[in-house]
């Protein structure tokens, strides 16, 4: 199974900020759109908790690039999902850019996505051997 199919399924709308916007303002922002992450480099919920224990709360009205994490891993819509899980694993991230062949930014996987993708797998297997098996 390929990226693609999970993104049949969850869309391809990402949500941005700009790095020169405010901790504050991204904390609205994915309280809004219900997410944990947003892209431009990547910053989720984590990063804005470590830094305000590390920092305090004048992290929220720093700019978003002060938290953001700009080494960024990213698939593609053609990458295999177990082998995206395994890196997402690997690498301690729950959050992972697809990009389109240009390297722009296609959509983003949480490992959620992935999880939720693969229980309706293993559901539809398990109903197809119970109609096997009932027929």
């Amino acid at each position: 199974m390929k990226i693609s199919d999970v993104l049949r399924n969850k869309g391809s709308e990402v949500i941005t900020i700009k790095p020169d916007e405010s901790v504050a303002t991204l904390l609205a922002l994915l309280d809004e759109h219900r997410i944990g992450a947003a892209v431009d480099g990547i910053v989720s919920e984590r990063d804005i908790v470590r830094h305000l224990h590390g920092t305090g709360p004048s992290i929220l009205e720093a700019p978003v690039s002060q938290i953001m994490t700009s080494d960024v891993t990213t698939g593609r819509a053609t990458d295999n999902i177990a082998d995206l899980a395994g890196t997402m694993t690997e690498m301690r991230v729950r959050h992972v850019p697809i990009v389109d062949a240009d390297g722009r930014l296609a959509a983003i996987v949480s490992i959620g996505d992935i999880v939720k993708h693969r229980l309706s797998e293993l559901q539809s297997e398990r109903d197809q051997l119970r109609d096997y098996i009932i027929s």
